[in-house]
């Protein structure tokens, strides 16, 4: 365990999670991200202060409550915010979870490349799943306010040179991220990665979009239309070709 990591800076926890891995999950929102993405559903969780100091120990307590109803599939994932901006807290935590036999995943915009999470990427964390911003690094930038593609794309590569399960995540933003050129993008990216579990395509929705406003901040993306089932069938009857599980 790292010395003076004990606290992990939480936004929220949920238990009994469905949406966040596989299995029944105890999930933690990490409060800060280091980036702004346009379509954000808890803009809360972005700023870096704020949030409830939380001690390893009580969560590891926790989760080890709920292991009868995690199986064999459940378990515990970190979610944000970006919780990669934690993983010095995320190591001793994990390890802990590890030492109890409970399965750990990170829900991370794979954008973070410091030591401590390439050593979560790495090999530390059962799972990672990626959200895959954009397609191209102005198209990153343009949705989220960085050039952070290529650290992203690294990360991914990294997961899969370290021969571990790893998904992917791709939001579907009409006239935005839904484009013929986009989907082959993908295609060509990750297509042929061995340790793809599963590739998830998640409708665009406007669900946070109250929370900007409640926080005097603008949404930006209130006049995109959100995705008609036949836009997300299309999308999903091309990839399925291509990848052994879309969701």
């Amino acid at each position: 365990m790292i010395k003076g990591e004990k606290t992990l800076l939480v936004h929220s926890i949920e238990s009994f999670g469905t949406h966040d891995g596989p299995g029944i999950r105890l999930v933690i929102f990490l409060q800060g991200c280091n980036i702004k993405c346009l379509y954000c559903q808890n803009p809360d969780t972005i700023v870096l202060k704020g949030g409830t100091k939380t001690t390893i120990d009580s969560l590891v307590r926790r989760a080890k409550n709920m292991k009868i109803y995690f199986g064999e599939d459940g378990g515990v994932t970190i979610s944000g915010g970006e919780p990669m901006l934690q993983s010095k807290a995320i190591i001793p935590f994990f390890e802990a979870l590890k030492a109890e036999n409970i399965h750990t995943n990170i829900d991370t915009n794979g954008t973070v490349r410091t030591p401590e999470a390439l050593t979560l990427i790495s090999g530390l964390s059962d799972l990672i799943m990626f959200d895959v911003k954009s397609t191209s690094e102005e198209g990153f930038e343009a949705l989220t306010g960085a050039r952070k593609l290529q650290a992203s794309l690294n990360n991914i590569k990294l997961r899969e040179e370290s021969q571990l399960p790893f998904w992917l995540r791709y939001v579907l933003i009409p006239g935005i991220t839904d484009s013929d050129h986009s989907i082959n993008w993908l295609i060509q990216q990750f297509s042929e990665m061995n340790y793809l579990e599963r590739l998830e395509i998640l409708p665009y929705h406007k669900l946070g979009a109250y929370k900007w406003e409640s926080l005097g901040m603008q949404y930006q993306l209130k006049d995109v239309n959100e995705n008609t089932p036949e836009q997300i069938e299309t999308a999903k009857n091309v990839l399925k070709r291509y990848f052994k599980n879309v969701t």
